[in-house]
């Protein structure tokens, strides 16, 4: 539970000034457009993602918006087993239950270890574990900014959103040792 809170303390103080400063700054002056930034991501650039349990029952929906400074990823989920659970984005768009082996391993093009703690991490589909709920539910919304986009997500075979059976403790290479999968959902433009 510390290494949560303390996971998300570091994502908000790094988001933070970041988003502070995306309208500042003084305006142009009149009758000159306003410099644009060639590296910037188009903005509102969003995709979607309907998770299933192994079952092939609903289990809710998760939203990921593209923004200057990474993708802000938003989910409501519902009937999953209590607790903490490893969330990450896998390389392949394939969700074939019961084991969702077909989405192959997390999101990782630029080849670097596993785990958010991890000195040679972290895969660009790395993100904070899951709190669900006694009642099965969890609410969320993670800032990733790490150079995941939204625009890397739809590649030649795709991508799935996974949440694993176990937590991830953030550093064992390539899994985090998250154990099986219980619930996918393949990224979708919107």
């Amino acid at each position: 539970m510390k290494i949560r809170a303390l996971l998300t303390a570091a994502a908000l103080t790094a988001a933070l000034p970041a988003l502070a400063q995306e309208n500042a700054g003084t305006p142009p002056a009149k009758g000159t457009a306003p410099a644009t930034d060639k590296k910037t991501p188009p903005k509102h650039q969003t995709a979607k993602a309907q998770v299933k349990d192994s079952q092939g029952k609903d289990v809710g929906d998760i939203t990921l918006e593209q923004t200057k400074q990474g993708i802000l990823i938003k989910g409501k989920l519902s009937n999953l087993p209590p607790g903490q659970h490893a969330f990450h984005i896998h390389e392949v768009g394939k969700c074939e239950a019961p084991g969702f082996t077909t989405a192959g391993g997390h999101f990782n093009p630029t080849k670097k270890a596993h785990g958010l703690l991890a000195p040679k991490g972290k895969h660009h589909g790395d993100l904070p574990n899951l709190y669900v709920a006694k009642d099965g539910t969890v609410q969320f919304d993670i800032f990733s900014q790490n150079g995941l986009t939204v625009k890397s997500l739809f590649d030649k075979d795709g991508s799935a959103v996974v949440i694993h059976a176990q937590e991830d403790d953030y550093h064992t290479d390539p899994t985090g040792d998250a154990g099986g999968r219980i619930a996918c959902g393949v990224v979708e433009k919107t």
